[in-house]
């Protein structure tokens, strides 16, 4: 592990840095190794295609979008792009024809590369915008060019040292689109200013290098995964293992064994399943209540350590032998006993979930940020995590309250504007450069962050009582591992009720393991699987203050999809279409007996 000692001015330049720093270094991969590029390799192919997107007619400012899973030529294309001082940017692949749509008319992109699987919906897609060339990387269906065929486009006269070294901090680096719970989706400007100095401060709690590995597998449309993989290993070496296939995240860390693991809550929750499903199967009593002993202590450790207060030696002895007999082995087993820091963020996680994750001896740290502070505002520093907040704010980053406690950010991570939307610009940023983060949040006298919840999603009882939904909704989905989806209600009503969905995932595991079948359908109504549920959400209840705990519920038979009528791309919740699509079953549940 080192850090970056020189200050690259541009994400180019310190592409160029890494590279000649290390040649021979791997610098992507697939998990299987049919597919790698040291930064050597890297960078003669970010040349190449540097010139064939300029022979396709691709200058400084132009955008270029992007549509793929994650896979090593997204990497090559991104950093292709920007190299010329053009403006990659991504789309999540679960959207509709509609919404690509609407996304390429506000980027004005005329150069799309994608894989042969998106190229239907991409041809519908693109219509009266202003794509010219539709490019494809692993196949060449009628109408597209291939990675080939970019290469060839190149105009020999053309100079690629001076097209990067021409690009400026100020320049925009990438469009990054929010995931719209609201309306649609607003092109988030971000500069290689914005980024570097993203980097610059997060590095500082976090130093990455070329020693470490990281696997890349969420959305490159997410500003999370663009920093945390792409723009990281850019910036210091880091190795990115693409993995193309979100579900298989967990399954291949112990082919992988990362340095570096970034999830979101979703993945720790399953992580926590896994244990708790392995334990409940334990056919040895002996193996299970030393399992289980081992686990309590490494939570008695890390609770203390979160509230800053000693662990006793006795303690710490007792921690040792359980890692040794217990702890270790399941790091081993999960693929994580090489991670030095993982981070969990883009949505709150259940405190006790983040508690059990420490407790196996994984330092977990819980960040916050958004898309228009280009990723990272507050982290928990690795050796100081205090469960239950989001951290400190990195170097150079400044944070306050409103009077309504909004949380307030100001610095250099913050977004040029929205594209093509100067009114919204200016309702997010005021004059005097505070972006308004829509977050009701408190800072304690260490300047750690403890986030409430959304400005516009807390809910007020009928009798005045506040409450956050997002506190509720985390201890259903730590009490309930085949929970996909939960939102509770209570604005303006007398109690707290919920809508229950079913992870499509996790539902037939259950079902298996219980002796029962059915459609998802089905086995969302089974007495079995309501009895599970129903135990769920008494255990979460009782980690609830009365007024939070959900009087009523009912089990849905639909599944909730990213990018559906319920969830965002990045699996935020759509709280008012749910309202509206989901009236009658709400209405039912006040209803008076």
């Amino acid at each position: 592990m080192t850090s970056r000692l020189d200050s690259p001015s541009t994400l180019c330049a310190a592409f160029q840095a890494t590279a000649a720093s290390y040649p021979d270094h791997v610098a992507v991969r697939t998990p299987d190794n049919s597919v790698r590029y040291t930064w050597r390799e890297y960078s003669e192919k970010v040349r190449a295609l540097a010139a064939g997107l300029a022979g396709l007619g691709v200058q400084a400012g132009d955008t270029v979008g992007i549509m793929l899973t994650n896979r090593p030529e997204f990497h090559l294309v991104d950093t292709a792009a920007f190299h010329l001082g053009a403006v990659p940017f991504s789309i999540y692949n679960s959207l509709t024809a509609e919404q690509i749509a609407y996304v390429l008319g506000n980027a004005g992109n005329r150069v799309m590369i994608c894989e042969e699987q998106f190229v239907p919906v991409l041809q519908q897609a693109i219509g009266d915008t202003k794509v010219e060339h539709l490019v494809c990387v692993d196949a060449q269906p009628e109408g597209t060019l291939s990675l080939e065929d970019v290469e060839a486009a190149a105009d020999e006269s053309f100079d690629f040292e001076a097209a990067w070294k021409a690009v400026q901090p100020s320049d925009l680096l990438t469009l990054i689109y929010t995931s719209g719970t609201t309306g649609p989706p607003k092109g988030v400007e971000l500069t290689h200013a914005n980024l570097l100095a993203e980097l610059a401060a997060t590095t500082t709690f976090l130093p990455t290098g070329p020693d470490d590995r990281i696997v890349s597998y969420l959305p490159d449309a997410h500003i999370a995964n663009r920093w945390g993989s792409h723009y990281s290993s850019i910036y210091s070496g880091m190795q990115i293992v693409t993995l193309d296939d979100l579900k298989m995240a967990i399954a291949v860390l112990p082919s992988v064994r990362p340095t570096l693991f970034g999830a979101v809550p979703q993945v720790w929750y399953k992580v926590k399943a896994a244990i708790d499903k392995t334990l409940a199967e334990e056919s040895s009593p002996v193996k299970k209540r030393l399992a289980l002993w081992a686990i309590d202590v490494g939570r008695k450790r890390a609770r203390l350590q979160s509230d800053g207060k000693p662990v006793p030696r006795t303690l710490e002895m007792q921690h040792a032998i359980a890692d040794k007999l217990v702890l270790s082995a399941v790091r081993k087993k999960l693929g994580l006993d090489e991670v030095r820091a993982a981070v969990t963020g883009a949505a709150a996680i259940s405190p006790e979930v983040l508690e059990f994750v420490l407790a196996l001896g994984i330092p977990c740290s819980e960040v916050w940020g958004m898309s228009e502070t280009s990723c990272v505002v507050t982290m928990n520093p690795p050796e100081k995590i205090r469960i239950g907040t989001v951290g400190q704010a990195v170097p150079g980053v400044e944070i306050k309250t409103a009077e309504d406690g909004e949380l307030l950010v100001r610095g250099p991570l913050i977004m040029r504007g929205y594209r093509n939307d100067p009114v919204k610009t200016a309702e997010a940023v005021d004059p005097d450069g505070w972006l308004h983060t829509g977050d009701i949040a408190r800072i304690d006298e260490d300047g750690y962050v403890t986030l409430i919840d959304r400005k516009k999603e807390l809910i007020v009882n009928a009798a005045g009582k506040n409450m956050s939904p997002t506190n509720i909704e985390g201890a259903l989905r730590a009490a309930c591992p085949i929970l996909g989806g939960a939102a509770v209600i209570g604005n303006d009503r007398p109690y707290i009720v919920a809508l229950l969905a079913l992870d499509p995932d996790a539902l037939p595991v259950f079902a298996e393991q219980n002796g029962i079948s059915g459609t998802h359908e089905e086995l969302a109504q089974h007495p079995v699987v309501l009895s599970a549920v129903e135990m769920a959400v008494k255990e979460a209840n009782g980690k609830l203050s009365r007024v939070e705990q959900i009087k009523k519920y009912t089990v849905l038979p639909t599944i909730w999809e990213p990018s559906g009528d319920e969830l965002t791309p990045t699996m935020k919740l759509k709280r008012k279409p749910i309202d509206a699509k989901y009236a009658v079953e709400i209405d039912a549940l006040y209803a008076t007996t």
